[in-house]
């Protein structure tokens, strides 16, 4: 963005149209570029005079300053001072109330004074006074990341992002429409996605309830801009609030390109509470797999894009997660309005506390779950045990009432996964051809066996040796079974023992 005193636009018509720049101004551009490229080495006041030149040369000043303030970020500029300037001028300023400086000649006692207390000349010392100040610093070093032409485009999408400042509303329509929602929700804007001949519309609103002003609110408005542009093919429409008069702005594709396309967002997730709720979740082994910004929902006219999805990896089963932040009453009467729309669809809904909706949403047959500061695995885990239970006994129904695998040993794991089943789904299944032990089947036949290789006294490794011949991997399970134990000597390893039985 630009700051507010560098905007250009024009009003005609009622309208608030950005005044972009064209080919025409590209030699102004260069011409600014090769200001910075000139002053390398010299202080700021020094380029900021060489700009003043240039802008009275310029057609408009704003557009040279307007470059400027974009180049000045791939600038680098630095105090340069024989001495630390805070030191110089608390020597100069303590020597001066002692000489009492009136005169050029008490100045240059009082410096004279303030070098001998630092160990350094007078010159030292005047040269450093003020070497910390904006303008006496130094440019050390300019790297511009734009050519003039890219300058060129840069320039105009932040003019564009200036202008959209205050706005109040923005409607876009987009090839690329769930880009746009993943952007908006990073970036914390309350929105609405409806559904018009077919084309998504993406409504995004700034409500004074949330922020100090729909002014703040319109610098994500801004920010948004980026990643409107880098789509293929969009459109833009902004209400404009130009001190108390309502403007209509209008931007598409024809308008604005991006050098560079990055879109600016403000984190991988909505909010932390969404990152962290999703890192937790997923760093658990649990039946089900976490989807981020899931297919939209289509309600009506409108769309609705649930924060995450649960897929239960043993069932085409879905079900879909919304976290609600800190809204507006009227905002989460919105959602809430679209969700009870959704037909067939499974939802929980996590809340503020503070929201105070957790009897709305109850009331609609949303599974609630409250939250203050981050949402609790062990609530969302407590409601999707409620499906579980439900889908591992649908599962268990469909597989018949005893199974006769065809390996002498399979883990309960492998074993549902064969059939496509939960492990809780398998074990409610009779096994009778094998032993459980531990989360292991095992023939009977093989458990003898290993009754004749294993004995007492032998090392635990040679033991495990033995067990994997067979496909067996748990072998504490498998040696407890033939009643052994593990004795474990120092650092040498373990040795396999008879384990005592009850009484002896």
């Amino acid at each position: 963005m630009l700051g507010k005193d560098l905007l250009r636009v024009s009003r005609a018509g009622g309208g608030y149209h950005p005044q972009f720049v064209n080919g025409d101004h590209r030699n102004l551009a260069a011409r600014t570029v090769g200001v910075f490229q000139g002053h390398v080495g010299h202080r700021r006041r020094v380029l900021d005079a060489a700009l003043a030149d240039l802008e009275r040369d310029a057609p408009d000043f704003k557009l040279v300053r307007g470059f400027a303030s974009l180049l000045e970020r791939d600038a680098t500029f630095e105090t340069r001072a024989p001495l630390s300037p805070v030191r110089a001028r608390r020597a100069a300023f303590a020597a001066a109330e002692t000489v009492g400086v009136v005169t050029e000649d008490d100045r240059q006692r009082a410096l004279k004074r303030a070098a001998d207390r630092m160990g350094a000349d007078a010159d030292a010392v005047s040269g450093s006074l003020y070497a910390d100040r904006e303008a006496e610093q130094v440019l050390t070093a300019f790297d511009p990341r734009w050519t003039p032409t890219e300058l060129l485009d840069q320039y105009d999408l932040s003019l564009a992002q200036t202008a959209l400042f205050d706005a109040t509303e923005v409607r876009v329509r987009s090839n690329d429409p769930r880009k746009l929602v993943s952007a908006v929700k990073r970036l914390g804007l309350l929105y609405e996605v409806n559904k018009d001949d077919g084309e998504w519309e993406l409504l995004v609103t700034g409500p004074d309830a949330l922020f100090e002003s729909t002014r703040r609110y319109g610098t994500r408005f801004a920010r948004l801009l980026r990643s409107v542009a880098t789509t293929a093919e969009w459109n833009l429409e902004a209400t404009i609030d130009d001190d108390g008069t309502e403007r209509r702005l209008e931007l598409s594709d024809t308008d604005l390109s991006v050098p560079g396309v990055e879109p600016v967002t403000d984190a991988s997730y909505d909010s932390e509470v969404e990152a962290d709720f999703a890192t937790r979740f997923e760093s658990l082994s649990l039946p089900w797999e976490l989807t981020r910004e899931p297919e939209p929902l289509e309600v009506g006219t409108s769309v609705a894009i649930p924060d995450f999805a649960f897929d239960y990896r043993h069932a085409d089963f879905r079900v879909y997660f919304e976290i609600m932040g800190f809204w507006t009453p009227e905002y989460v009467g919105k959602k809430l309005d679209q969700f009870e729309a959704i037909e067939d669809v499974e939802l929980l809904v996590a809340f503020d506390e503070s929201l105070g909706v957790g009897e709305a949403i109850e009331a609609r047959d949303h599974r609630a779950i409250p939250y203050s500061g981050r949402v609790r695995i062990k609530d969302v885990r407590e409601a999707l045990r409620r499906y579980e239970a439900d889908l591992v006994n649908e599962a268990a129904t469909s597989l018949p009432s005893e199974l006769d695998p065809e390996t002498d040993v399979i883990t309960l794991t492998d074993l549902a996964a064969e059939h496509g089943v939960s492990e809780s789904a398998i074990e409610r299944v009779a096994v009778p051809s094998h032993e459980r032990v531990g989360r292991t089947l095992v023939r009977p036949a093989v458990l003898d066996a290993l009754e004749d290789e294993i004995e007492a006294g032998i090392d635990l490794a040679e033991a495990e040796t033995v067990l994997e011949e067979y496909g067996i991997d748990d072998a504490s399970a498998v040696l407890s079974r033939l009643g052994y134990r593990v004795e474990w000597e120092g650092l040498g390893g373990g040795v396999v023992r008879e384990r005592e039985k009850p009484g002896e």
